[in-house]
């Protein structure tokens, strides 16, 4: 506690998180392979990908305006999105201090679930390639239809012109 205060009077400006970016209808988002990505070889851990694209996934909701938090506190009546389905396919190994942007495409759009494809890479390297299903749930895990709302947003996102 002694040392936070004795810091806060130099803290000039604060960090925000990182966030991706959308080209058309993709998203972009980028991370580093830190050393706690990796196992024993330096080699990102297989395990890590799905958490480099979920939070892909994430943001690109974030940058679509849907607010998956809003959902999930209004109860009984919200509801949340769920992988259903992944299958992915490594190709190369991310290692230490790599710079990885995660790539997400989204191919269907129905009532109640999207079909993504996604893809991490460094620089023209494709190091691994997912295709997975997101499921919308309610609460207590039966599928539910997406909000309308969220579903124009996929499909205004889906049918952006690459630019």
């Amino acid at each position: 506690m002694a040392i936070a205060a004795a810091l806060s009077p130099l803290v000039m400006a604060q960090p925000t998180p990182p966030g991706g970016v959308i080209e058309g209808a993709r998203h972009f988002y980028a991370v580093r392979v830190y050393y706690e990505d990796t196992d024993l070889s330096g080699i990102t851990y297989h395990a890590n990908y799905l958490r480099w694209f979920e939070r892909a996934r994430s943001d690109l909701l974030r940058m679509l305006g849907i607010d998956q938090r809003a959902q999930i506190e209004a109860g009984a009546e919200g509801g949340a999105y769920a992988l259903s389905q992944v299958e992915l396919k490594y190709l190369r190994p991310a290692r230490l201090d790599d710079d990885v942007v995660i790539e997400t495409l989204c191919t269907e759009l129905g009532a109640a679930s999207c079909r993504m494809d996604q893809i991490a890479r460094r620089g023209d390297e494709i190091l691994c390639e997912a295709s997975l299903r997101v499921g919308f749930i309610s609460l207590d895990g039966r599928p539910k239809r997406q909000p309308r709302e969220w579903r124009a947003a996929f499909a205004q996102f889906m049918t952006e012109e690459d630019t």
